[in-house]
């Protein structure tokens, strides 16, 4: 009869590598799922960033300041897409195209902001 500690050796012999071989196959998911994320956070961060510079135009577009307008929207959100609509209300309604990554497409984030029209 075989000795319990051979036998305990004979078993393991056979998932020699195992883990190595799941860790060949589980580390490309891992670097999607952390590439998906920070695409996202990207993403988030130029919807927020285009939310702010749509809210400062805004004001300085209630305020009259057209000139003001175009010289925020170039500092703070360069590359997009003004429209400005007036009312009782201006609002300023800014567009781009913010990249995934390098092997990415591109996806279109817009944000609009109103402000009171006092300037008029």
């Amino acid at each position: 009869m075989p000795s319990p500690s051979r036998e305990l050796a004979r078993r393991r012999s056979g998932d020699h590598g195992a883990v190595t071989a799941e860790f060949a196959l589980v580390l490309p998911a891992v670097f999607v799922v952390v590439a998906a994320a920070m695409a996202a956070l990207g993403l988030a961060t130029d919807a927020i960033r285009l939310a702010d510079a749509a809210g400062i135009a805004a004001r300085a577009a209630g305020r009259g300041d057209d000139a003001g307008v175009s010289a925020i929207v170039s500092a703070l959100a360069p590359g997009s897409s003004v429209t400005i609509t007036r009312g009782d209300l201006v609002c300023v309604r800014l567009a781009e195209s913010a990249a995934l990554g390098p092997v990415g497409g591109a996806v279109p984030l817009s944000s609009t902001s109103c402000a009171p029209d006092a300037g008029r």
